[in-house]
């Protein structure tokens, strides 16, 4: 195809509706989760992609037992077509002046705020540039007086009750422990844990109880990075959300004798009287988004 000079042009284009549907699958690494969040079929995104590989003459997801993962090509567009779909959303909310503006507060938990905040804030401030989210991090107790007192507009926090319908996603509590310090072989247990109030110091200290395992505390703390620092040092094994063990510390299997943990669910709560536009449309963002998260 040439233009009116003569000189030759690109054939194909890159479609919004397809490249958005790519980043999706790519982000969520599941064809029916990514049809759920996008609302279409999984035939119709399998047709999506397949004209973006045929576009672009390469195969750029691999699909596998264990979901999808990209391939070396789509690793490089998938680059571009967040760059593309950045411009894109922005452009037409300045331009359609459907863009939101302001600030809020948000609290979350740390554990939640590693595994979630990057894909929830970064996705929302891409579309809505002009919002400043100022983030709290405690426990869902210390949130819960934050929003009594109005001091946060709206939080992550967890549940006991994993089965109310507000419940968002649910995720387990584990036991982790040093793999070079298998300390949970001796007796009295040595435990690092969160601060009494919150729902894994109790069913840590419930479940031991229960199962007359003997334990002494070592170490407690609100503080994320500082059960994460006493576990790494191999003096203390604790109780951490599964989504938030790192990589070089270790889910202690049951072989460990360890008593089993329950699971949390995880909702939204709100400030009282908080009817904030701002506010509501980043719950729902939330409410959409925090689901399909892996």
């Amino acid at each position: 195809m040439r233009d009116i000079n003569g000189d030759d042009t690109l054939v194909g284009t890159l479609d919004i509706d397809i490249l958005r549907s790519f980043t999706v699958i790519a982000d969520i690494g599941s064809f029916s989760r990514a049809a759920s969040r996008l609302a279409k079929t999984q035939s119709a995104l399998s047709m999506q992609i397949k004209r973006l590989e045929e576009l672009t003459g390469h195969t750029l997801l691999h699909r596998g037992g264990r979901g999808v993962t990209l391939t070396s090509q789509g690793e490089k567009l998938i680059g571009y077509a967040r760059d593309i779909l950045r411009i894109h959303d922005q452009a037409f909310m300045d331009l359609s002046g459907r863009g939101l503006s302001g600030s809020l507060k948000f609290g979350c938990p740390d554990d939640y705020a590693v595994c979630f905040l990057p894909q929830l804030v970064g996705e929302f401030t891409q579309l809505h540039p002009s919002v400043f989210i100022e983030i709290f991090c405690g426990t869902t107790q210390q949130l819960h007086q934050k929003l009594r007192r109005n001091e946060i507009d709206l939080a992550l926090v967890s549940v006991e009750d994993k089965a109310r319908q507000d419940v968002l996603r649910t995720e387990h509590l584990v036991w982790v422990g040093q793999p070079r310090s298998p300390i949970w072989d001796t007796s009295p247990l040595p435990l690092a844990l969160s601060e009494k109030d919150t729902f894994d110091h109790k069913a840590a200290i419930k479940s031991l109880e229960c199962l007359k395992r003997p334990y002494r505390l070592v170490y407690a703390s609100g503080s994320l990075a500082g059960l994460i620092a006493v576990v790494r040092s191999g003096h203390a094994i604790a109780v951490l959300t599964k989504c938030a063990v790192p990589e070089d510390i270790q889910e202690l299997p049951k072989e460990a004798g360890l008593p089993d943990l329950p699971t949390l669910g995880i909702t939204l709560a709100f400030s009282e009287g908080n009817k904030d536009p701002l506010v509501e449309k980043f719950a729902s963002h939330i409410e959409k988004t925090l689901p399909n998260i892996i």
